[in-house]
């Protein structure tokens, strides 16, 4: 590690001092860029042996220091512009066009991958019921599973204004902590044969830090028709992983627990040479497939959920999810 680290300081010295000032912006992206060079060795050092790290640590620390004061000094020898006549016949300056969010564009891929399979696209409103948020899921009032979904609740004066169609339901409002609920709304409103995604924005009522947040973004997925069963299931969460991570990508299902779902599963995925967890699925529960008028003696289904962020953050390499909500220009700029 240090001799790649020192080897790299000294092409880098070498560039930067050959370099004309004009080329700073291109050359402090190349060796400081979070895509550089520089920047995947660091991320490299926690794999170290101990007794390496600080002073593989100490090292990078100095050459990026160093680096940056190098470019600094590049950028320092650009002479001044002359003020100049106005020539009106040069083309007026472009001003920087915007980009889609980095999670916007991974909602866009999964959309059209799952269109590509027969599914829709289904949407449901932020604002829940309890009704639909939790008791037709198989999560009534007393289940221990509702202590895993740290809530958001409104008053009833505020929900019945964003919710309108919850009036006579008798039911407290919250901010979704799933988009669970779109299952529900969607199989009182439609007859098997179902295949719908919804994505969408959720909330937790959580401490928040680098890999947790509280307003997050997920997609479910419902399949329902007769004779559904696990292999179908892991065939598309096959076919998902291998589109987005990459065809080397390997998928193991985890026996776990859902209450609206059974039997119920966590995904892992063999990503980087470890095992990672990446979502739970499972078999529609009858008594879910009851409350959305289905018979659950004909038909059988199974769902998923699947957190966007955590999708992008190991496609594209981030570390902290907080980054996605920041308005941070330098960060959306790299997508």
């Amino acid at each position: 590690m240090e001799d790649k680290l020192k080897q790299l300081w000294l092409q880098a010295q070498s560039e930067i001092a050959s370099a004309n000032p004009a080329n700073y912006e291109i050359l402090r992206t190349k060796y400081l860029g979070r895509k550089s060079e520089l920047n995947h060795l660091l991320g490299q050092i926690a794999d170290l042996p101990i007794e390496q790290k600080a002073v593989a640590g100490q090292l990078g620390n100095q050459i990026k220091q160093q680096l940056a004061e190098r470019l600094n000094q590049l950028a320092e020898r650009q002479p001044k512009a002359e003020v100049e006549l106005f020539d009106p016949t040069i083309p007026g300056l472009h001003p920087p066009l915007g980009r889609l969010h980095p999670l916007t564009q991974t909602t866009n891929e999964l959309v059209k991958l799952f269109r590509g399979l027969g599914f829709s696209v289904a949407d449901g409103p932020e604002v829940e019921t309890e009704e639909n948020n939790f008791n037709l899921l198989n999560i009534p009032d007393n289940h221990p599973a509702r202590d895993a979904w740290d809530t958001f609740w409104l008053k009833e004066s505020v929900g019945s204004k964003f919710n309108p169609s919850a009036d006579g339901q008798n039911s407290k409002f919250l901010l979704r902590t799933h988009t669970s609920p779109v299952q529900i709304r969607y199989m009182k409103e439609h007859r098997p044969p179902i295949r719908i995604i919804a994505p969408g924005r959720t909330f937790r009522y959580e401490a928040e830090d680098a890999t947790h947040s509280s307003v997050f973004y997920q997609l479910e997925g419902l399949l329902i028709d007769r004779g559904i069963t696990v292999a179908h299931l892991k065939a598309v969460i096959d076919t998902i992983v291998k589109d987005i991570l990459g065809s080397e990508v390997k998928t193991r299902l985890r026996p776990s627990f859902f209450p609206f779902t059974e039997p119920s599963f966590e995904v892992d995925i063999w990503f980087k040479g470890h095992w990672l967890e990446l979502m739970g699925c499972g078999m529609v529960h009858p008594t879910v497939l009851k409350n959305g008028d289905i018979d659950p003696t004909e038909f059988s289904g199974f769902a998923f959920g699947l957190g966007i962020d955590r999708i992008t953050m190991l496609k594209h390499g981030i570390d902290d999810i907080r980054l996605f909500l920041s308005g941070n220009l330098d960060f959306l700029e790299e997508f």
